[in-house]
């Protein structure tokens, strides 16, 4: 039994009623014309833009953020054409200058031949999830950032060097260019911490790392703490004497910091040993075989006496 006329127009307004009282705003797209056959009032709440004034596709496309608008609407359209339901997330511009995130979800309406006849769907309000999951990914990059750093110094950790180290290693032997690397020893640090205690070393670890960090003068040279009191550099593009040179310069600023050490055999004040290497890598090469010889250097420095610089040979 078919319903009176005055019957439906009262659904309709029920509907209507339902549907403007909702967050979610509603809306309808005439796949013809490309005008909007409806929009909920919500939308001038929302964005600040009149419900009159979104009046075709285009005034949808004017208003997604720039840097949203080409994926948005070549998406949006592609799958529209196909006849296939979809949503997309992105920033409305608000009519202040602002942005609100929105989410579209979009219902293909077909005629009974299986054309497209219409698209209706509703908008979103996401800002508050968009910002949520933004805290997160912010959170999680600053937890992968703590997990590359050595949490007394400051300065990158050994999981930190490892992953520098074979990207360098990787691009020195693509580019046949000289690769040196630094390993670095307080000497007599056990007896430094015997003298002035765990707290006072760790101190001192501190201010070595600072010093060691600030001879490393271009953007792509690295300072980690290797272990211990053990620190490492690796120095992209950089000759065997380029390397010597900034290894001497280590040594002047660890001295220059004038750190107390009575029970150095040095002498009074602390002091460092360094192990240098520079190799141009070769295919089939091991950078850890390159790491174990500059570390054998270095044991030997502290073997010779300690507070100097051995490289090849």
């Amino acid at each position: 039994m078919t319903k009176p006329t005055d019957e439906m127009e009262n659904d309709s307004a029920v509907y209507k009623t339902l549907l403007e009282s909702t967050r979610a705003i509603p809306w309808k797209i005439d796949w013809r014309t490309m005008q909007f056959a409806y929009i909920g009032p919500q939308i001038e709440g929302l964005l600040g833009w009149a419900q009159p004034s979104w009046a075709s596709v285009q005034d949808w496309a004017d208003r997604i953020h720039p840097e949203d608008r080409a994926r948005v609407v070549d998406y949006c359209v592609a799958q529209s054409k196909a006849g296939t339901d979809h949503e997309a997330d992105y920033r409305a511009l608000t009519r202040d200058g602002g942005y609100v995130w929105i989410r579209d979800v979009v219902h293909v309406v077909r005629n009974a031949e299986g054309e497209v006849e219409a698209l209706v769907g509703f908008m979103f309000d996401i800002s508050e999830r968009k910002k949520t999951e933004e805290a997160l990914i912010s959170l999680q990059k600053e937890l992968e950032a703590l997990s590359f750093k050595d949490g007394l110094t400051g300065v990158p950790n050994r999981r930190m060097f490892d992953s520098v180290m074979e990207e360098e290693w990787e691009r020195a032997r693509r580019n046949s260019q000289p690769l040196s690397l630094i390993m670095v020893d307080i000497d007599f640090f056990k007896q430094y911490n015997d003298r002035y205690g765990h707290i006072q070393g760790d101190s001192c670890l501190k201010r070595v790392g600072q010093a060691l960090n600030s001879a490393a003068t271009r953007p792509r040279d690295f300072l980690a703490r290797f272990g211990g009191e053990e620190f490492v550099l690796v120095l992209p593009e950089t000759d065997e004497a380029a390397a010597h040179k900034v290894a001497e310069r280590c040594r002047q600023r660890v001295f220059k910091e004038q750190i107390a050490h009575e029970k150095s055999q040095v002498g009074q004040i602390l002091t460092i040993s360094l192990g240098v290497g520079t190799v141009v890598p070769a295919r089939g090469d091991d950078p850890m075989a390159f790491v174990e010889e500059v570390d054998r250097r270095l044991y030997r420095a502290k073997q010779g006496g300690r507070n100097r610089i051995v490289r090849g040979g």
